[in-house]
């Protein structure tokens, strides 16, 4: 799952991954994804990663992960993509249970790289 209020970046992420053969959900934002969450949940979907931004709006991506680590989901790694790259800002990530962190822009291999890390 791909959450990103950047339709262009969501595009381009999702090109990567399904040209690796991924399966990709897109969110616009993290109430989008907690609703996207839920619906899957419902569905008894099973799902292998969450790739989030954390500059977003209605909820950011700090609160977005603090919430998915409540629920269902709290095992599924998270990899923040964002422009953000100060250290105190990953330190804050990595407390709410980011696994990864990764700044934009990106490069394909790098994600690709990232991605089979944590999706088996």
């Amino acid at each position: 799952m791909i959450v990103d209020d950047s339709a262009t970046l969501r595009a381009s992420v999702n090109f990567v991954l399904t040209e690796a053969e991924y399966t990709v959900i897109q969110a616009k934002d993290g109430l989008d994804g907690l609703a996207k969450l839920r619906d899957l949940q419902s569905a008894g979907t099973k799902l292998d990663m969450i790739i989030t931004d954390i500059n977003m709006p209605n909820l950011d991506g700090i609160g977005f992960i603090n919430e998915v680590k409540k629920g269902e989901y709290k095992y599924v790694p998270i990899l923040v993509l964002t422009t953000e790259a100060e250290n105190a800002k990953k330190m804050e990530g990595k407390a709410a249970g980011a696994s990864g962190w990764l700044v934009k822009p990106f490069k394909p291999e790098q994600l690709l790289w990232v991605v089979k890390k944590f999706v088996r």
